[in-house]
């Protein structure tokens, strides 16, 4: 089951044409045998029941891999599957992820054929070099082709980005958040790279040709990225890995945390905080919040109470049902409301 209570199936790598530096599908989804359409209709069965009448704002969604590129006759049996589920059940629809170079002749017709709704693509880089890096096969026009024709049959229309790639950089990372922008999607989905045994990065990172990114670089530029994409509209279904056992306990290196995305929110509340208090200069100061917000405006391990303290800025948060979410109350001591 995903975070919005969707179906969450995962295609493990057998669709894929190419090997990316990055890659183990199974470490990253924690299943190797490849799903049958018999698992399909019993997950599908298992969430019905669970959700009630929150069925009809989930999906069926077929992740990792390539689900386009997989065998025409194995994917079409997953996605009557997925079909006569969504007509038992009175799901939303469908979701697939697949490869911006898997979408040629007739599948965005046949997909829309089956219900499909939403299609993602694992755009990644949009800097030729780097896609080349990191041996994805694909480059990014084909990405820009892929999505206007997504966007043209009338899907909804998701871009899957990363950062840290080898050969990548902060600024790559915002060129690559402003060309997808361009393509206007609906969703988004950001992934900071993570060294896993047995791939090229892994190889790689023991010769000491590739420096991942520290955690506290990944949340740094995940902070800078997050407004832009929710500035333009764009909701983002995920930010960080799947806090998966098998990426968990066998990454060798790079920014994974099972919370990596309320890190991020949390840097981009102290930095809209810190912006505001630099204004007014050093002082004790009364931070009032949204009570659903107080663990992200205080940081994990109070982490954003700590920073502030160190620039001279000695802070109380508390929580108030009176502020809007994201937004704080500041009150100065002895002044009052700022």
């Amino acid at each position: 089951m995903g975070r919005r209570g969707n179906v969450a199936v995962f295609v493990p790598h057998v669709g894929c044409p190419c090997q990316c530096s990055f890659c183990d599908q199974r470490a990253i989804t924690g299943q190797a045998a490849p799903p049958t359409p018999e698992d399909v209709a019993r997950a599908a069965r298992t969430a019905a029941r669970s959700l009630g009448g929150g069925v009809r704002e989930a999906e069926i969604a077929f992740f990792g891999g390539s689900f386009t590129a997989i065998d025409r006759v194995y994917m079409e049996s997953l996605l009557q599957a997925g079909a006569m589920s969504v007509k038992e059940y009175g799901f939303s629809g469908i979701r697939v992820s697949t490869r911006p170079d898997a979408l040629g002749g007739d599948l965005l017709p046949l997909l829309r054929s089956y219900g499909v709704t939403a299609v993602e693509l694992g755009a990644q880089s949009m800097d030729d070099r780097v896609l080349a890096l990191n041996k994805r096969g694909h480059t990014a026009a084909q990405t820009e082709d892929a999505a206007r024709r997504v966007k043209a049959m009338g899907f909804e229309l998701g871009l899957q980005m990363m950062t840290g790639l080898y050969g990548d950089s902060d600024a790559g990372a915002l060129h690559t958040a402003e060309r997808l922008l361009a393509l206007s999607p609906d969703t988004a989905r950001i992934y900071p790279t993570v060294v896993l045994p047995g791939t090229e990065l892994a190889r790689l990172y023991s010769q000491g040709a590739y420096s991942p990114q520290t955690l506290e670089e990944a949340v740094a530029l995940c902070a800078r990225l997050l407004p832009l994409w929710e500035g333009a509209g764009v909701k983002l279904l995920r930010v960080g890995l799947h806090a998966e056992p098998g990426v968990e306990c066998r990454a060798l290196a790079g920014p994974y945390h099972p919370a990596f995305r309320q890190l991020v929110e949390s840097r981009i509340f102290l930095n809209r905080l810190l912006a505001e208090l630099e204004r007014l200069g050093p002082g004790q100061y009364e931070i009032h919040v949204k009570p659903s917000g107080l663990s992200t405006a205080q940081g994990q391990k109070k982490s954003n109470i700590k920073a502030l303290a160190l620039l001279g800025y000695q802070v109380i948060f508390m929580q108030d049902g009176s502020v809007g979410p994201g937004g704080c109350r500041i009150l100065q001591e002895g002044k009052g409301t700022i």
